[in-house]
């Protein structure tokens, strides 16, 4: 076996280094946690559920006629007995909108949760692991108005209210 010599070395590790830095700002740093659910993505589930209300919308990108703006702030609205769709903001307050769906769904609504697969985080063991229903999807889901599919699996996370 040929031992490499240690410029090279040094050279493939700068290299890899530089890909695993510039793959996390494709992957997980995009500027924007706003992105619009495709249709045809949103229809597969509005088929099954029917929903009522779209709880973290703006008028633009919003599946359901009612909705709640980020003016009007869905976190801290009574979601009642709605059929919710919920693509949340996918940063920081991702972890406040799982709370919300499942402390709602225990007071009586159903919601539908389309979000990242990240399995290994805190909100997921906190909300999601044995406490909703897990669909992953197949394949990478291109966002509207988002050139390439996102760097992140996703999932549709249902969470619904007591028999």
């Amino acid at each position: 076996m040929a031992r490499m010599c240690w410029p090279s070395l040094k050279r493939r590790e700068d290299a890899q280094r530089w890909h695993e830095r510039e793959t996390l700002k494709v992957y997980h740093r995009s500027k924007r946690h706003d992105w619009e659910t495709p249709w045809p993505i949103f229809a597969e589930y509005d088929r099954e559920f029917h929903f009522t209300l779209d709880v973290c919308a703006t008028a633009e990108n919003t599946k359901c006629a009612r909705f709640f703006p980020p003016e009007v702030n869905g976190l801290v609205q009574d979601w009642g007995q709605e059929r919710c769709w919920m693509n949340p903001p996918y940063g920081r307050e991702l972890p406040d909108w799982m709370q919300k769906a499942s402390e709602s769904a225990l007071a009586g609504a159903l919601v539908v949760a389309l979000v990242p697969s990240r399995t290994g985080t805190i909100w997921w063991h906190e909300w999601v692991h044995k406490k909703a229903e897990v669909r992953l999807r197949k394949g990478r889901i291109t966002f509207v108005g988002a050139s390439h599919p996102a760097g992140f699996d996703s999932a549709a996370v249902i969470f619904r209210p007591p028999a």
